[in-house]
């Protein structure tokens, strides 16, 4: 006889709860004269606010305003978005995978709880990575695994008060499948785990190798939040940032309504709703009314949350933490430094020689991004000098005569811009968007834009 665990009778409840009232997801175009109004009504679930924010992120769409309320079993959103260029969402593509993705159709998916951006990533290896920074931490990783016949596909690196949290996806060298050989799993992590290992470092790092993953930008948080980026170094090795930079984050309690009321004011870049939102959904909170407004170059959001036993924030010392995390989660998708991009054929061992040219240029690498498209190699470094201040323009020209002055380019860094950086070819098409499994494999982890 098969017995059912209390996670599969939860499932099937929500899953009676859908097809009982299944989502209704509207597209407006008419109804605002510069956005276009995404209106989702649904049965109410712990994450649901997540689960949208993230379909709508991934699309490189921007959420200028939301109107948030789930009180009571049932979630009434209504978000403003427009396309990367400024305009209203009309390629009827798009529209129909907003609507097929959090509609009817939605409810035949597992359950939020289980697999909220899920990816199985059985083309690839990931392996996971967090420990204290230090200049040519990422070149001392990126040499290990070239050393082991490990060829990197894909990675994103972010860094925040004095830590560093990875996710590198890797194939084997010799035959392009993912690494499941046990042997060499153990020998992966043991080498990492070496090279992780700093004198001073208290927290510890760790190492995790896995075949499944989750949507790697939330697993980034997640990583980051349980290595508590979001307390501050007392030994004045904190970032400096600059006021203006800073966010300000507030928690009152509304007493006669029963929730604490967050309000965060900052300086807007994309995806920071998906920053905020999955943090307080990662502690356990839930957002029951919200509204944000992002139209101008500040960004402001207010929440009224419970935790999700159904509590206001109850302490001083909670309080204090709810903010600190909530400013580490807006804080650390933003990198300090200069940003350099490079294209170029990809080979094994391409980031292992990059990194070291950084290093040996005295160069620290502050955030990365790397992705493979065909036979290319489209990767982006933030870069500061060992000791965080921004690198002379000497320094950078002789990496770049080093790497190769085509290669290698400088930009300034764009993570404020309301729009992501220019593509070539033409407007989205699901149709070629999943033309190789490689690229749906990237574009599923954020790697990759729409491509043509």
């Amino acid at each position: 006889m098969h017995w059912m665990t209390s996670l599969d009778v939860d499932d099937e409840y929500e899953k009676l709860i859908i097809r009982m009232n299944p989502p209704r997801v509207s597209i407006d175009n008419i109804a605002c004269d510069n956005a276009t109004l995404v209106k989702v009504d649904s049965a109410n679930k712990h994450g649901i606010l997540l689960e949208v924010v993230q379909v709508l992120i991934d699309l490189h769409l921007t959420i200028s305003k939301a109107y948030i309320s789930s009180d009571g079993g049932w979630f009434m959103d209504v978000f403003h978005v427009i396309d990367k260029d400024g305009n209203k969402v009309r390629d009827e593509q798009v529209i129909e995978y907003i609507q097929q993705s959090l509609g009817t159709n939605a409810c035949l998916l597992p359950s939020m709880r289980r697999s909220v951006g899920v990816k199985a990533a059985a083309e690839h290896t990931a392996i996971e990575l967090t420990a204290r920074d230090r200049p040519g931490l990422l070149s001392e990783v990126f040499a290990v695994l070239t050393d082991l016949n490990c060829n990197v596909v894909a990675a994103e690196v972010w860094t925040h008060n004095t830590r560093v949290a990875a996710v590198v996806y890797v194939t084997d060298e010799l035959t392009g499948a993912p690494i499941d050989d046990s042997e060499k799993l153990s020998m992966i992590k043991l080498q990492l785990c070496s090279v992780l290992k700093g004198d001073n470092d208290k927290r510890g790092a760790k190492t995790a190798v896995s075949m499944v993953i989750t949507h790697t930008e939330r697993r980034l948080h997640q990583m980051m939040f349980a290595d508590r980026d979001y307390e501050r170094a007392h030994n004045g090795s904190a970032e400096c940032r600059s006021d203006q930079l800073r966010p300000v984050v507030t928690l009152q309690n509304c007493v006669e309504k029963g929730y604490s009321v967050v309000n965060v004011k900052c300086k807007d870049r994309p995806k920071l709703l998906f920053d905020t939102v999955c943090t307080l959904t990662d502690m356990q909170y839930v957002v029951f009314h919200g509204t944000v407004d992002a139209e101008g170059p500040d960004a402001y959001q207010e929440y009224y949350i419970r935790h999700i036993d159904g509590c206001p924030v109850n302490s001083e010392a909670e309080r204090r933490r709810v903010i600190h995390c909530l400013e580490a989660a807006i804080e650390r998708r933003v990198p300090e430094g200069l940003r350099l991009e490079l294209c170029s054929g990809d080979r094994v061992g391409l980031l292992s020689d990059v990194t070291r040219i950084f290093r040996e240029n005295g160069l620290s690498v502050t955030g990365a991004e790397v992705s493979t498209r065909g036979d290319k190699a489209v990767n982006a470094f933030y870069v500061t000098d060992a000791a965080g201040n921004p690198v002379n323009a000497k320094t950078i020209e002789a990496v770049r005569s080093e790497i190769g002055q085509t290669i290698l380019e400088v930009k300034e860094s764009s993570i404020y811009s309301k729009s992501p950086p220019e593509e070539t070819g033409g407007k989205f098409s699901l149709g070629n968007l999943f033309r190789s499994s490689s690229e749906r494999f990237l574009y599923n982890l954020g790697f990759i834009k729409s491509p043509s």
